[in-house]
């Protein structure tokens, strides 16, 4: 039984409690993100979708969650970004002298990691893996992964993989990772290396965040931004009118 509440947004139970409320406990957690691209991406596909739905918590990533919690429930929740759950896990650690686990991306990005977090979080032991890049992991592949994390054995298992691989790889593997918190934070790996950087405080506060993300990187986010968002829109206020309904 979970000590924290959600709220009911489309058929996903979104975290709606305070983020302070996410420690290390007995039972390992499974922590993924839901926004307008991942629930677009998730309705054509069952594996990320039963993903999602497995999350022990599912954190609302982005305004247009927020929004349908409102619309929906008449419920107002707060936006957590994966970087908010990152810096948060990361500031719980260091006051713990726990550890965390970087599992994704390339080498360089991770050997930049390494660095920051050695500044900023002294107290953090930190591992890294960097696995091979492909579209899909075969069975070696994720077995060398998984002994990797159980060798290092952390706290916190960050997975930077992106979406929805990295979540559906979790949910594969999650029994076989010795760990207590599993968070897939996908861009965050490169947000916090600095190869990427995420718009300034201004921007997030005023849900602008994807406008300066489309115009830093058009070709990757366009389709995200243009169309699985509007494609969300559509889809809410179709279940607001009562024309769908959840499956």
């Amino acid at each position: 039984m979970s000590n924290w509440t959600t709220t009911r947004v489309f058929d996903y139970n979104v975290f709606s409690d305070d983020i302070s409320i996410i420690q290390l406990g007995k039972n390992k957690t499974i922590i993924n993100t839901l926004n307008a691209y991942s629930y677009v991406v998730a309705n054509r596909d069952e594996i990320f979708k039963t993903a999602l739905q497995k999350s022990d918590i599912l954190l609302p990533d982005g305004f247009p969650v927020v929004i349908a919690a409102k619309w929906l429930k008449k419920i107002k929740i707060k936006k957590i970004a994966g970087a908010d759950i990152f810096m948060y896990l990361c500031n719980y650690l260091n006051e713990i002298k726990g550890s965390c686990f970087f599992l994704g991306s390339s080498q360089k990005t991770l050997n930049a990691i390494e660095t920051k977090i050695s500044n900023e979080f002294p107290n953090v032991k930190a591992g890294f893996f960097s696995p091979p890049y492909k579209r899909v992991f075969n069975t070696e592949d994720s077995m060398i992964m998984c002994e990797a994390v159980r060798k290092f054995s952390p706290n916190v298992l960050f997975v930077g993989m992106t979406a929805p691989k990295q979540e559906k790889w979790v949910y594969k593997h999650s029994d076989n990772l010795e760990t207590k918190i599993i968070c897939s934070i996908g861009a965050v790996f490169d947000f916090y290396a600095g190869s990427v950087s995420r718009p300034s405080d201004f921007w997030v506060k005023n849900n602008m965040e994807w406008f300066i993300r489309l115009l830093k990187e058009p070709k990757r986010l366009w389709k995200r931004y243009l169309i699985y968002s509007p494609l969300f829109f559509i889809d809410l206020l179709l279940f607001k009118m009562k024309l769908k309904k959840i499956k």
